[in-house]
């Protein structure tokens, strides 16, 4: 028999299980590094750029920093990105909506 209050109880643990997974992911730094690790960059489970560090020997060479700087950020992205798809999972029991 369906129980209304089981549900609700249910999805107010899922609420909570989620912020908490927020903010451990918010403090979670994801790094990435371009170019043999002449910059590197730091973000945040929250998408935020926390670090940004560019090696003196490209403030000379502004196509080759923005395509490195293009690169590692889009690399912390991709990390922060599966790590979020990851703990959705693990919340999910292990159970993965979006495999084929």
């Amino acid at each position: 028999m369906f129980d209304i209050n089981n549900l609700s109880s249910m999805l107010g643990d899922m609420q909570k299980n989620v912020k908490e997974l927020e903010e451990k992911s918010r403090q979670t730094l994801f790094n990435a590094k371009s170019g043999g690790g002449l910059v590197s960059v730091s973000i945040n489970g929250a998408g935020e750029v926390v670090d940004i560090s560019i090696d003196d020997s490209l403030l000379e060479d502004k196509d080759s920093l923005q395509i490195l700087l293009i690169s590692a950020l889009n690399d912390a992205y991709k990390n922060m990105a599966e790590n979020k798809k990851s703990l959705a999972l693990s919340m999910l029991g292990g159970l993965n909506p979006f495999a084929k």
